[in-house]
């Protein structure tokens, strides 16, 4: 069963996370945030992890909360339904291309938290969304699921599409990651033995 559940409340934000590594990339992501849920939708849809989160924020100052404990959630449930990583492919990459970006990523399930990001969104905002916001919610999600995450812009001209080529990016290297390793079964996919 390599689902999880995740609450996270504070004095800023509620939020709640249900994934299922398994599944078939439904979603329902309601932040509160439209561009956000939009990019949410995409990295359920491009990894085939099915997941539900619910998000209610301070908005009224800003989204910065919101997105950033967003990712701290999915990474923490990430890492809940992952549990030992047993016979999964770890590794996972992505060179995708949407329109005028094109941006690649990697990634490793390794345990060890890193982000690298080289990535120049050209605009501060998509609608009313803050692009620096991308970059809170790649590091959130580095840090609290474990993840080396390396995320570079080869190319782009457009904000909404060098975006939304991270998330499907990152969503499909994901799905390269979580995915069994038929030649290993239940082995852990490291030579220290644990992950």
């Amino acid at each position: 069963m390599r689902r999880a559940s995740i609450s996270r409340q504070t004095a800023e934000t509620e939020i709640s996370v249900e994934l299922n590594l398994d599944g078939t990339g439904a979603y329902d992501n309601r932040t509160g945030v439209g561009f956000f849920d939009h990019m949410l939708d995409q990295l359920a849809r491009h990894s085939l992890i099915d997941m539900t989160i619910g998000a209610k924020g301070d908005y009224h100052i800003d989204d910065h909360h919101t997105v950033e404990d967003t990712g701290i959630a999915l990474g923490q449930a990430l890492s809940a339904a992952l549990g030992d990583k047993r016979g999964i492919r770890r590794y996972g990459e992505c060179h995708l291309p949407m329109d005028d970006a094109q941006v690649r990523c990697a990634l490793d399930l390794s345990g060890r938290p890193f982000l690298v990001w080289n990535v120049d969104l050209p605009t501060a905002k998509i609608g009313t969304f803050d692009t620096e916001l991308v970059r809170e919610f790649f590091q959130a999600l580095s840090t609290h699921g474990g993840i080396t995450l390396h995320v570079d812009q080869l190319h782009g001209l457009n904000s909404h599409h060098i975006a939304e080529a991270a998330f499907k990016a990152l969503a499909r290297a994901l799905r390269q990651a979580v995915e069994a390793d038929p030649r290993k079964g239940d082995a852990i996919p490291s030579t220290k033995g644990t992950l």
